[in-house]
């Protein structure tokens, strides 16, 4: 049976810097050459497009992304708006420039929360206020969304909110994309998914066992009916996932570069992460931890070639697709067959394993999708 869905595949720009193992300084410092390498080798290797990373370790994004978009022909950037540390006029504005000079390119990432000390050290009032930040971020999106739709003849956009107020709100210049650029959203609290089903096109999750991700997306389709119900708004959303990848031609060197990436990272390090993380207001991040001492008697696998060994030194999308071409390739499959057609994908370090990866496994994933069906 055949299946319209368009599947994408992403990389990362390692924006902190960059190496072969966690847990110790990178052997790479950050720098705009080596964004345009990690950039231009996945956009050769076939990926659609690169997640800029957000937060206080990180390069700012706005600028990395245009940075990478002015040294690729494809690539998409996909770039955090933050609200609460930005002006939605302001955010709607840059999107809308970025999309414009880069023919159409730009993806939005819309980051709500982080660690709260990061939060704080940005100047965000609420970081200790969870769901007032979703609040606000729901206000935010509906002025983004309502000032990239609204023409100067119509008397621009207006708003009045708790958070937010408009008058007579203009996007110069115009998007290029229509209705307006995609807009990534994670955030895995019932108030994080009730905005995203409200206002979101991607809905992106950390990758989980793949019961837990179509228990999930089970959630989102409660919320998405709830919205009909009560508004009469019907919407439909995708879905994504982050991980890692460790694909090799056999089984055994993809686990042993796995541990690899772990062999410098000192155990005490690893205990005072795993503290911090799970000390996280983040609902998805409190899974991955959940996730992560769970399988410990296990070597730390959750699954079918799924590892989560790196979750507690680096946090976030710390699972990772470990194994064959063959073997990733099948998992990823699955994952499309549960609803999954977003895939944001990155490794140690970034540059070679684009090109690895883009040698052994997307071209045959594309290949078994395609065969199955998938857009690809």
């Amino acid at each position: 049976m055949g299946n319209s869905g368009k599947v994408e595949f992403g990389w990362f720009i390692p924006t902190n810097g960059d190496g072969r193992y966690l847990g110790v300084k990178p052997e790479r410092e950050p720098s705009p050459q080596y964004f345009v390498q990690v950039a231009q080798a996945a956009e050769k290797a076939g990926y659609e497009f690169a997640l800029i990373p957000a937060g206080g370790d990180c390069w700012e994004g706005w600028i990395v992304g245009s940075w990478v978009a002015a040294s690729t022909n494809k690539l998409k950037p996909l770039i955090a708006m933050r609200p609460g540390l930005i002006t939605p006029g302001l955010a709607a504005r840059l999107a809308a420039t970025l999309d414009r000079m880069s023919g159409g390119r730009a993806l939005i990432n819309v980051v709500t929360g982080h660690y709260p000390e990061d939060l704080k050290a940005t100047g965000d009032p609420l970081y200790g206020s969870h769901d007032e930040r979703y609040e606000r971020t729901k206000e935010f999106l509906e002025v983004v969304k309502g000032v990239w739709q609204t023409s100067a003849e119509a008397g621009g956009f207006h708003y009045a909110g708790k958070h937010y107020s408009m008058e007579g709100g203009v996007c110069k210049p115009d998007v290029v994309q229509q209705p307006h650029p995609p807009l990534y959203f994670g955030g895995s609290s019932v108030a994080g998914k009730r905005v995203a089903a409200e206002l979101a096109d991607v809905y992106l999750m950390w990758t989980e066992p793949v019961d837990w991700i179509k228990g999930q997306i089970a959630e989102m389709q409660t919320y998405l009916d709830e919205l009909q119900e009560t508004k009469g708004v019907e919407r439909k959303l995708r879905y994504g996932i982050r991980a890692q990848i460790i694909v090799r031609e056999t089984e055994e060197e993809a686990e042993e570069a796995a541990w690899q990436i772990l062999s410098k990272a000192d155990r005490e390090l690893i205990r005072a992460r795993e503290k911090q993380h799970a000390n996280t207001d983040a609902v998805g991040q409190k899974r991955q931890i959940e996730l992560f001492r769970a399988a410990k008697d296990r070597d730390y696998w959750i699954g079918p070639n799924l590892w989560s060994g790196l979750s507690a030194v680096r946090g976030g999308g710390g699972v990772s697709f470990v194994g064959t071409p063959d073997q990733v390739s099948d998992r990823i499959v699955e994952f499309v067959e549960s609803g999954v057609t977003s895939f944001i994908l990155s490794g140690y370090p970034h540059l070679e394993e684009a090109e690895i990866s883009g040698k052994l496994f997307l071209p045959l994933v594309k290949q078994k999708l395609a065969a199955k069906g998938y857009s690809v």
